[in-house]
């Protein structure tokens, strides 16, 4: 295998100068380079990249943590990460913290270990242990919170417009006459799960109707939560429920089942997150759609940015979502009994 020595030899050039073709490091002329780049060329050579990144003090990697990339959410929003990075120059490592805040520690510690350039981050609820966030900082790794806040950590974040989410959602549920709308919310602690549920009582008092604690149930964006919470909440007859992931949807029509009711005849459902496959479900979901690509996309192109111009002038880039109107959340029902009454 080629070295840089055989190169400057083939080249007719010093090691200095292959070098400084390599990493643009210095001014070669033309000439000289043309020279060196067929040599590459000519030998298959391959620079070695760590040797090279232990130089720059760059490893050309960030690192990306999600809470669980079996959610059908995570997939698109890494896809998106991981196509601005490759079209960047840089390799993207993945890890599941399961939202369990001890193991994502232990990926942070190993990411910092691995000299990753910076963390894309989606947190598991709760904070930063101070002396981790002094670790972070003193080693130079930025950070971009990708779609949840870290309570009382500074730096660039790229998020959804949870709120507005929320409040659409709900809002439209309101407008076609919906008395008793409840809500299945996401794990506690984190910030998806505050902000949309702000946005769902701020709905709720917008249309004249006084928030019913007994409507909210908490789930954690897995499928059994919203099965349970659904069974809980059927009790309480709702004429409607806004449900925080499409995967708790697919346990709340399990529990409408076991209730013998039907959706939306007898309860109406607005749900987040659109995907492909859902125009198969019977009735198809009403949905607000993220829009994950994008989301995973921007969220590495401020990381890669940060990584090149340093600085703290921090940046909060703020996604809005998309109300997809179906079946599930009785449009068409209601619009055909005001016609039968008209």
């Amino acid at each position: 295998m080629a070295n840089i020595y055989d190169v400057a030899k083939r080249a007719r050039v010093s090691v200095a100068t292959v070098s400084a073709v390599l990493n643009d490091s210095a001014f070669v002329s033309p000439r000289l380079k043309t020279r060196v780049l067929a040599a590459i060329d000519a030998l298959g050579y391959r620079p070695n990249l760590l040797a090279r990144g232990l130089a720059q003090r760059k490893s050309h990697t960030i690192a990306m943590i999600v809470p669980d990339i079996a959610n059908p959410f995570f997939p698109e929003v890494v896809r998106g990460a991981e196509d601005c990075a490759h079209a960047s120059g840089y390799t993207l490592l993945i890890s599941s913290s399961d939202n369990d805040p001890e193991k994502e520690e232990v990926y942070l510690n190993l990411f910092l270990s691995k000299r990753v350039d910076g963390i894309l981050l989606t947190k598991a609820p709760g904070g930063i242990r101070r002396d981790l966030a002094t670790a972070l900082t003193r080693a130079g790794v930025p950070i971009v919170q990708l779609a949840r806040t870290i309570p009382g950590f500074r730096s660039d974040a790229v998020l959804m417009n949870d709120r507005a989410a929320s409040y659409e959602a709900v809002s439209h549920l309101a407008r076609l006459g919906y008395a008793r709308i409840a809500m299945i919310t996401g794990i506690a602690g984190a910030s998806t799960t505050r902000q949309r549920v702000v946005g769902y009582r701020e709905a709720l008092r917008a249309a004249g109707r006084t928030p019913d604690p007994a409507l909210l149930a908490q789930g954690d964006f897995k499928v059994d939560s919203g099965y349970w919470a659904g069974i809980e909440l059927l009790k309480k007859r709702p004429d409607a429920v806004f449900i925080s992931n499409y995967l708790m949807s697919v346990g709340f029509m399990k529990a409408m089942r076991q209730h013998q009711l039907r959706c939306p005849r007898d309860v109406a459902v607005v749900t987040c997150d659109d995907h492909p496959w859902l125009d198969g479900f019977s009735p198809r979901l009403t949905t607000i759609d993220f829009p994950k690509h994008r989301l995973g996309f921007e969220a590495a192109r401020v990381l890669i940015d940060r990584i090149a111009r340093g600085g703290r002038d921090y940046r909060h880039v703020r996604l809005e979502s998309a109300l997809l109107v179906r079946e599930s959340c009785g449009a068409e029902l209601r619009a055909a009994s005001a016609k039968v009454f008209s």
